[in-house]
């Protein structure tokens, strides 16, 4: 089965083409911040690369443009579109409705349609998808809903609720958890890492990118995890401060803040770009640090102080730990966040030399002494996808 997964943010959309055996064909990235009034698309298959440019922002035009690049040109893989068997989107909420992925139909349509209260800059992109795909491939083709919240529906009551009046709860406010794609693929790799089930394993995922949030993953379920009704709660982010007193909230209000302006303090001018004054990006911040910069090192303290208390939370829930894992851009690519992390606690060892080379590698950076393995993951959401979706439609 030749599956196409399609993964939109609020200003990208990521494409992957799947072999049969789970190879990568074909994939192609739009980004709509790089140049004003333009959007940058490249489009990559083994061997060759192209990109452009274009003021076209449209979003079913852009589709148009990357999928046509699948059978036309240098990076052709496909004689033609109907040679695609499904395709996988990626919706970030799928409320308490979903635990699992789904045929796509128009009753799941209408759903993930409703549900773009709870995610307003991303589930109406994914209901875009899937109308731009029923378009341009037709009504024929089997297409799955992958959602962002399905891993952590398995959230005990006790991790899930809100200590909130009934009427609120009933309307929907609790947590749901988010990253969920990443933390269930990376919690299965860590099981080839260590040549175990990883449904016997007790794991704590870090997926940490300019978004962040762990989960506590008991024997293959997830149990908690840090993010809320809203990817605004859990640890500190790029942009996003994490879990914040909401007498903080009630304070602005008072002083006059909009609601507009309340959305973008939380949203984009806080976590590691409103404590360091230098910007989201974590090696920026890491300059700033390498130069002396007081605020710089503060961002990076209070990012450290945050990602372990969560760690320790997520612990109190699992009680015994066999492994620890980073993933997403910080994740995999800052040895000084991972070794601050696992710093003097937990009985971790981490080898030194491993944790400085682990660009593009899934492998254990702990030593053999260490009583919590230490793994770095290289998340791939749309393998997840593509797997979910042969599974669903009884291919794998």
């Amino acid at each position: 089965m030749i599956v196409l997964t399609l993964n939109a943010g609020s200003s990208s959309q990521k494409c992957c083409l799947f072999s049969p055996d789970g190879d990568v064909l074909w994939q192609a990235l739009a980004d709509w911040t790089q140049i004003p009034d333009q959007v940058v698309v490249r489009v990559q298959v083994p061997g060759h690369e192209q990109r452009w440019t274009s003021p076209d922002l449209e979003r079913r035009s852009v589709l148009e443009q990357m999928l046509a690049s699948l059978h036309q040109g240098k990076t052709a893989v496909l004689p033609n579109l109907q040679a695609i068997d499904a395709v996988a989107h990626r919706v970030v909420h799928g409320g308490s409705q979903y635990h699992q992925a789904v045929r796509i139909t128009p009753a799941v349509l209408a759903t993930i349609r409703d549900l773009s209260a709870l995610a307003p800059l991303h589930n109406p992109l994914n209901a875009q998808g899937i109308d731009a795909i029923t378009e341009i491939l037709g009504s024929g083709i089997p297409q799955v809903a992958v959602f962002d919240t399905a891993f952590h529906q398995t959230l005990p009551p006790a991790a899930y609720t809100y200590p909130i009046p009934g009427i609120w709860r009933e309307r929907g406010i609790r947590r749901y958890g988010f990253h969920g794609i990443s933390h269930q693929y990376v919690a299965k790799q860590t099981g080839h890492i260590l040549g175990q089930d990883w449904q016997t394993l007790n794991l704590i995922t870090c997926h940490l990118g300019n978004g962040c949030s762990l989960a506590a993953v008991r024997q293959g379920r997830c149990v908690d995890t840090t993010m809320g009704f809203t990817p605004l709660d859990g640890i500190m982010m790029g942009t996003r401060p994490g879990s914040l007193d909401p007498g903080i909230l009630l304070y602005w209000w008072q002083q006059g803040l909009s609601l507009e302006e309340v959305e973008r303090l939380l949203n984009r001018e806080s976590g590691l770009k409103g404590v360091s004054g230098v910007g989201a990006d974590l090696r920026q911040v890491l300059a700033g640090v390498e130069a002396g910069d007081p605020a710089c090192t503060l961002a990076m303290e209070v990012y450290v102080h945050r990602l372990r208390a969560g760690i320790g939370a997520m612990l109190a829930s699992l009680g015994s730990l066999d492994a620890l894992v980073f993933t997403a851009g910080v994740g995999e690519n800052s040895p000084l966040i991972r070794e601050r992390a696992c710093q003097d606690w937990l009985g971790i060892h981490l080898d030194p030399d491993l944790n400085q080379r682990t660009l593009g590698c899934d492998q254990t950076i702990s030593t053999p002494a260490s009583r919590v393995h230490v793994v770095v993951i290289h998340t791939q959401e749309d393998r997840e996808m593509a797997a979910q979706c042969r599974c669903l439609l009884g291919e794998d």
